[in-house]
């Protein structure tokens, strides 16, 4: 099974509504804003951890960048869908993590993705491991893909 496909019930889900500034003159959401969806998720999902990313980058020197992702273009969405954007854990390691989403509308899969994120030092922008509070509190987190 690769990563791409989807794991079982989300753990985590930020419900989200596309606006005009979403969209192209036909009023479907440019692949480019998919982008902002799945972060604000990734972001929120980290709040509700309990890990906003003041925290990390005032309390622990760090900061997550995405350093590569797939993304699968299903069905397109459009003005004033509702969405929901699914984040699951399915790997931590010590520098990096790897997460899963969807973006899904009325339970129809529109997108899904995976992202490798890395832990970087706030102030020098140089990879670092995540401090061990954090690597054992995300460690508990990971899903196994269904």
């Amino acid at each position: 099974m690769s990563m791409m496909q989807a794991v079982g019930e989300p753990v985590f889900s930020w419900p989200t509504r596309v606006y005009w500034e979403d969209t192209d003159a036909g009023g479907v959401v440019y692949h480019a804003q998919y982008l902002a969806f799945l972060e604000r998720a990734r972001t929120e999902w980290m709040r509700a951890q309990g890990h906003g990313q003041e925290r990390l980058r005032n309390g622990h020197d760090l900061v997550f960048a995405v350093r590569a992702m797939q993304i699968d273009f299903r069905l397109p969405a459009r003005l004033d869908d509702a969405l929901q954007v699914s984040v699951a854990l399915v790997e931590c390691r010590r520098a990096s993590l790897v997460l899963v989403q969807s973006i899904r509308r009325d339970g129809e899969l529109l997108l899904d993705a995976t992202v490798r994120v890395a832990a970087l030092s706030a102030s020098k922008f140089k990879p670092v491991a995540i401090p061990q509070p954090l690597f054992d509190a995300l460690t508990c987190l990971v899903e196994t893909p269904a």
